[in-house]
């Protein structure tokens, strides 16, 4: 991939400051999505990044992670298992809580999409704090499954979240 590139899909990311709370700055990715070419290159990048691992599924955590797992999925012909927050889902499901970088949260999985024995790939929007992401994983394990590569789009490469998933492969396109 060329540097160029990198950089071009960098200055498509928004910065939305004090959002949701103050000292946040909100990495919006939607200003990425809607630029139809830069979005498919970025998804490229991706499926580029993962393409030797073996894997039967691909974890996708709410909600912008829907956004970038779902294309990685279906262009590599996995089944997609969503990571939702909780009441969102309508059968029997299993939950995990975390922390992120301005509060707690929950996030919840259908008993029975992780089969036991399942390779899993867990992607989303951003790696932060790492919590989220601990959390999926946790879920993923507390189901049968293992987490062979967590994916990004992009990494808050001032906050701890690649040392909070010491042990598991992560790659990030976009470092900020």
């Amino acid at each position: 991939m060329a540097e160029n590139e990198l950089e071009t899909l960098k200055s498509l990311i928004r910065d939305i400051p004090d959002y949701p709370k103050k000292g946040v700055i909100f990495k919006d990715i939607t200003t990425l999505l809607k630029e139809g070419k830069w979005f498919k290159r970025a998804i490229d990048l991706m499926i580029n990044a993962c393409r030797k691992e073996e894997f039967d599924q691909v974890i996708a955590v709410e909600a912008r992670g829907f956004a970038v797992a779902s294309p990685i999925a279906y262009q590599l012909e996995k089944g997609l298992v969503i990571a939702r927050k909780p009441g969102k889902l309508p059968y029997r499901t299993e939950k995990m809580s975390y922390e992120l970088e301005y509060g707690t949260d929950t996030l919840e999985v259908h008993q029975g999409d992780i089969k036991p024995g399942s390779r899993v790939l867990m992607v989303d929007d951003l790696l932060a704090t790492g919590g989220t992401s601990k959390a999926v994983i946790e879920l993923v394990e507390k189901l049968g499954g293992k987490v062979i590569q967590c994916l990004y789009l992009i990494e808050l490469t001032f906050l701890p979240g690649r040392a909070k998933l010491k042990g598991y492969p992560v790659f990030s396109l976009l470092k900020f």
